[in-house]
């Protein structure tokens, strides 16, 4: 930290006061957001957060003046939060920043309820924002000092009371989905999912709500997350329209983003039968998904097995591990599809009837050990699936494939469960 003298500190904390008050009295909501930006770093901020820790009395500044006084109970716990947060003590940051935005206290939640209309919401999604940032911060210090984290739970609380003053009507209303997908955020990070449930009731059945009145970006994190949770819920129908919808929505020049959606997007469609292009996989770094995909072209089960070993840990942390893994049955099916096809070649006749022995040989020949009874069991698992068409010479250990259709396309389904 440059050296700040006590004048230069008076100017530089003045100033900010100065452009608090006029950004609240002009109702200017763009400037506000950026005073209110804690974690972003900005010149202005760390410059104001070592005037303050030069210029001790910043607090009496506030209180004596009448011009600043009407919004102290912001501003004394938001400077002490720019104080602590430059000086790395972010346990201390979170909890004056909470207290500055706090919905219990007439500080800024307070304010932005009596405001009549939403000139603030941009400032009041940096509050959002910042409080789910600054929680997660604490927390990673908390746990460096071998005490449990407990800040992003309380931000999670915090982030609901500010919903619940958003689910009004007029146009405040607007900002929910915002809080929303804030509130996914911590409940993702948290491991508590579960917890989204009451929120996507009140924006999905709430007459309240329009969601195409929502802003854009709003919507495709909302989608993104909701059709993750339909990914976990197995809900493969689901989980396509929103993932699909937040893809097509999201900014085609935000890679990162575009990656994040195909990551549970790309396993969501295998499982409805529709492989993509390598070239996709290749532009936007998702080479785990290749042997996955080759597995399903080629009939190839332990090409499948290996891959899911191999980015085991990734596909575990993606939540897609159990998906990917019950795709085992689409590759039986082009096995046999394979089989099938080398047989009409050599004997269009009997073409039809597939030897249980023949599939042993064949996963045999994968490195693969299963014995007729094993396989008899997956095929038999494969009609009832609807993957395979046909029934059973127990006798003779033979399939009979239809002859119309054997092996029926899922056409965007998921198989039967």
């Amino acid at each position: 930290m440059a050296y700040v003298s006590m004048g230069e500190a008076h100017r530089r904390i003045t100033e900010y006061l100065n452009r608090f008050y006029d950004a609240v009295s002009y109702q200017d909501g763009a400037s506000l957001k950026f005073l209110l930006s804690l974690s972003s770093n900005s010149p202005s901020l760390l410059s104001l957060a070592d005037a303050l820790n030069v210029y001790q009395d910043a607090n009496r500044l506030i209180k004596q003046s009448d011009k600043y006084s009407q919004l102290g109970e912001i501003l004394v716990p938001l400077f002490r939060a720019l104080q602590t947060y430059r000086l790395a003590n972010l346990i201390d940051a979170y909890q004056s920043f909470e207290k500055a935005s706090k919905v219990d206290y007439s500080a800024f939640i307070q304010e932005f309820r009596n405001w009549d209309s939403a000139w603030a919401l941009e400032a009041l999604y940096v509050v959002a924002y910042e409080i789910r940032i600054l929680a997660e911060k604490a927390d990673r210090e908390l746990g460096s000092n071998g005490k449990p984290p407990e800040k992003l739970k309380a931000a999670g609380s915090f982030l609901m009371k500010v919903f619940g003053v958003l689910a009004g009507k007029g146009t405040k209303r607007v900002g929910a989905l915002y809080v929303t997908c804030q509130l996914f955020k911590v409940y993702f990070k948290l491991g508590t999912v579960n917890l989204c449930r009451s929120v996507i009731r009140s924006i999905e059945t709430a007459r309240i709500f329009d969601f195409e009145e929502f802003p854009k970006r709003d919507k495709v994190t909302y989608m993104y997350y909701t059709g993750r949770l339909e990914v976990f819920n197995e809900n493969f129908p689901a989980a396509d329209h929103k993932l699909s919808y937040a893809l097509k929505n999201c900014n085609p020049y935000n890679e990162a983003n575009i990656r994040m959606i195909l990551k549970y997007l790309i396993p969501v469609k295998l499982s409805i039968g529709i492989l993509p292009k390598d070239w996709l996989l290749e532009k936007y770094n998702l080479i785990e998904y290749r042997n996955v995909v080759q597995s399903l072209k080629r009939g190839d089960l332990r090409l499948l097995r290996q891959a899911l070993t191999e980015h085991e840990d990734r596909f575990l942390r993606s939540g897609v591990y159990l998906v990917l893994e019950k795709l085992e049955l689409q590759v039986y099916q082009r096995l046999l599809k394979k089989i099938y096809i080398l047989q009409r070649q050599k004997d269009p006749i009997k073409a039809h009837q597939l030897k249980l022995e023949i599939i042993v040989k064949a996963l045999k020949w994968l490195e693969i050990e299963m014995d007729l009874d094993e396989v008899e069991c997956i095929v038999a698992i494969l009609i009832y699936k609807n993957l395979v068409k046909g029934y059973f010479a127990h006798k003779s250990k033979v399939v009979v494939l239809s002859k119309q259709d054997p092996f029926p396309k899922l056409n965007g389904k998921p198989v039967n469960s």
